[in-house]
């Protein structure tokens, strides 16, 4: 190390536990990033300022208005731009040490396995099942540690998973939940501080990895509550029949994880009918013209009517999904009509289209990617979240 770095990590030298040697390993270590949102924002700065010398930043989304509440590397002037230029940008103003691989794809099936394999450890921050069995399924094939970070509403968890002495996400979570059936962060909201809490704590778990110093997070999990203010610890173990990481697995590869998770595609160019169970799967394109139509379909909406205080599509008819046991039969008399099923991204949608299904409805589309992809894509008026 020159003098000036020796200056800049002069508290981290001080400490018995670090040391020169130890901050050496920082600026040898390699750590990727998979998403920069709420969880990605600030393990990457203080990753950064602790001198991690080479971060990897996979993440395909642009910076939005709605996610200025909680993720902390952007701005206003932001809104617009692909989060990990950004990231980039920000990173190498504060430690221009860092090198910054921006890598602006979708982790898929394809690409995960080589690149997780350049990096010594994977910080998780993702905010969907199917990526994070994906990410979890790369790191045990790869060797590569997993440190694991969710937000929800008020509460955070954190662990580290595809370490040789702990378990997998598999372990404690072998099937994924049906599609819908929990909601994401922008259905069911997070508290804005809260991705700092828990971003933070995974930074410190890579750090102490990388220096082999303290007692890692292995075994355990971390369930934060903010409301209480309280940390909770849980005993967690591997599974010796896990499919991935136990003494006999069944996955020695990747595998399509969208359709593992009961996902639709993410990118629908034309409509479709899934062939078993005979919902269309509408894109936002297609049902705008639809609703422009002399006798246009019914539009109905199973959002909550917190989200449909904040945005709902001109026309549509609100039916929260917790309530359609008990109020499907206002749809009554339509079941030959056409019907439209929208939420904000397609999951709670298709499950109230199987239960009209169920009912004896017969023309019934379910519209991808909700009404936030309507928003992107067809009316910028309506207000994203």
């Amino acid at each position: 190390m020159d003098n000036e770095q020796l200056n800049r990590y002069s508290r981290h030298i001080l400490l018995p536990e670090m040391g020169v040697e130890g901050q050496e390993k920082l600026l040898a270590a390699k750590v990727l990033l998979v998403g920069a949102g709420g969880l990605g924002c600030p393990a990457a700065l203080y990753l950064a300022a602790a001198g991690v010398g080479r971060i990897g930043i996979i993440d395909f989304d642009k910076v939005d208005a709605s996610n200025l509440q909680r993720q902390v590397l952007y701005s206003t002037a932001d809104i617009g731009k692909y989060k990990v230029d950004v990231a980039k940008e920000r990173i190498q103003a504060l430690n221009p040490d860092v090198q910054v691989d921006c890598i602006r794809e979708r982790l898929n099936s394809d690409n995960a396995l080589e690149l997780f394999s350049q990096y010594d450890l994977v910080v998780d921050g993702t905010d969907n099942f199917a990526t994070r069995y994906l990410v979890n399924d790369a790191c045990v094939l790869t060797g590569t540690p997993n440190i694991y970070g969710s937000i929800f509403r008020f509460e955070g968890q954190m662990t580290i998973y595809a370490h040789p002495e702990g378990p997998c996400y598999r372990c404690l979570f072998p099937e994924p939940p049906s599609p819908g059936e929990v909601p994401n962060c922008a259905e069911g909201g997070v508290l804005g501080v809260l991705p700092g809490m828990v971003g933070v704590a995974q930074a410190t778990e890579a750090i102490k990895l990388i220096l082999g110093q303290g007692q890692p997070l292995l075994n355990r999990m971390l369930i934060y509550d903010a409301l209480e203010m309280r940390w909770k610890e849980l005993k967690i173990k591997r599974d010796p029949h896990c499919p991935v990481c136990g003494d006999k697995p069944s996955v020695t590869e990747l595998i399509d994880y969208e359709a593992f998770c009961g996902g639709a595609k993410q990118e629908p160019e034309v409509e479709e009918v899934l062939p078993e169970d005979g919902i269309v799967q509408l894109d936002v394109g297609s049902a705008a013209k639809m609703l422009e139509q002399s006798e246009p379909p019914t539009l109905v909406d199973v959002r909550t009517d917190m989200e449909w205080q904040i945005a709902r599509i001109s026309g549509a008819r609100l039916i929260p999904l917790q309530e359609f046991g008990e109020r499907w039969r206002e749809l009554d008399g339509l079941q030959d009509h056409p019907i439209i099923l929208q939420c904000h991204h397609g999951m709670r949608s298709y499950q109230a289209a199987m239960f009209l299904k169920e009912k004896g409805f017969n023309t019934l589309y379910n519209l991808v990617g909700g009404i936030d992809s309507w928003s992107e894509q067809i009316d910028p008026e309506v207000a994203r979240y």
